[in-house]
């Protein structure tokens, strides 16, 4: 497997983390099927979704008005927008489309990273249940490759922070 750009930056920084590689060309629809690839329990494998601001509701905070957020949420929770909002004081949010994800990323969904992205300007926020688990896993950046590391070590690199991204009843 060919370095990626997420890996050479854990090898830089001395991070242990596991590599592997799974067939995403197949019956593939979800990060759920993502975990049962790689044989890692849904609540470990986390998804990251890209969120766009409401430009009308910018609260007079120029720099981060319209900036894409990146939000990391466990592969079988959904976001809940209303609740992503409140934690991060925004009016209004709202899902990018896929099209949009790809452009504002580079990456194509399914291989979309936080730690590919860290010198981007996203806002990076990982959902709560997270700060339970020692080991998580996450895209390396390239829809096929998925990326264990510590928990730690990923709010550490990335400088995410946790919120409230999925809805009470999850």
């Amino acid at each position: 497997m060919n370095k990626l750009n997420s890996m050479r930056l854990l090898d830089s920084r001395k991070i242990k983390y596991t590599a592997t590689t799974y067939d995403a060309s197949g019956e593939f629809h979800a990060a759920t099927d993502a975990a049962r690839l790689i044989g890692a329990p849904v609540h470990a494998v986390y998804k990251t979704l890209v969120v766009l601001r409401d430009p009308s509701s910018s609260s007079g905070r120029a720099p981060k008005s319209g900036k894409p957020i990146l939000v990391m949420i466990a592969s079988h929770r959904e976001v809940d927008l209303k609740a992503l909002a409140k934690a991060l004081n925004e009016k209004k949010l709202q899902m990018a489309t896929q099209r949009d994800a790809e452009s504002l990323t580079g990456l194509q969904v399914g291989g979309i990273s936080a730690l590919a992205l860290i010198h981007r300007g996203f806002e990076i926020c990982i959902d709560e249940p997270a700060r339970a688990l020692d080991q998580i896993h996450i895209s390396a950046g390239q829809r096929g490759i998925d990326i264990q590391l510590a928990v730690k070590d990923l709010i550490e690199l990335t400088r995410a922070k946790f919120v409230r991204a999925a809805g009470a009843n999850e």
